[in-house]
């Protein structure tokens, strides 16, 4: 007879009971990183690059779900979780459940990214200096932590760029502006 080795040698216990709850208990607490891409449980549901984890609500007396994107630190979605039928525990995640939280999670990063560029990204349309073309003018701002700036771009009808300047990053882009700066021959606005 072989003898096997058990996962840790801290996981024997005086009792059958306790030493085989630890043996299955043990190897989980230190491999949260390599758990499986699949993983179906009542309050871990990983799937699809997506991680729900039923949590008690530090608020009240309830229970929340947190909606975390692999590879991402914060949770993209908290709410409110549904109460089992004991009205104590909470209830178990399940495939229709947990496929309308990525939904919802994701709905909520696509609002939040379409926020982020509208915030960073504005543009204008003017006429040519010549008054025959229209122009596009743009600015995208780039939030550098340490030297934050934007690039003002003047685009002709065809989507080719005429000019890219860089300007401050609090810089006002309204059709005034765009079209002092095509009448200056596109020279960095003071």
């Amino acid at each position: 007879m072989t003898d096997t080795a058990l996962p840790s040698s801290d996981t024997a216990a005086d009792s059958p009971t306790e030493g085989a709850s630890e043996i299955h208990e043990t190897p989980l607490e230190h491999l949260e990183e390599a758990l499986p891409e699949t993983q179906h449980e009542p309050r871990l549901w990983r799937d699809d690059g997506w991680t729900a984890r039923v949590i008690k609500n530090e608020d009240d007396e309830g229970w929340a779900v947190a909606m975390i994107k692999d590879g991402e630190a914060e949770p993209a979605l908290v709410g409110p979780w549904t109460m089992g039928r004991n009205k104590k525990d909470p209830k178990p995640l399940d495939t229709s459940a947990f496929n309308t939280l990525v939904k919802t999670a994701s709905e909520v990063l696509r609002r939040h990214e379409q926020q982020l560029r509208a915030q960073l990204h504005k543009e204008v349309r003017v006429a040519s200096a010549d008054g025959k073309n229209e122009l596009d003018i743009t600015l995208d701002i780039v939030p550098d932590e340490d030297e934050p700036y934007a690039l003002l771009t003047a685009l002709d009808t065809f989507g080719e760029q005429l000019a890219q300047v860089q300007v401050a990053p609090n810089f006002k882009l309204s059709k005034a502006s765009a079209a002092a700066w095509v009448e200056n021959e596109f020279r960095r606005p003071g």
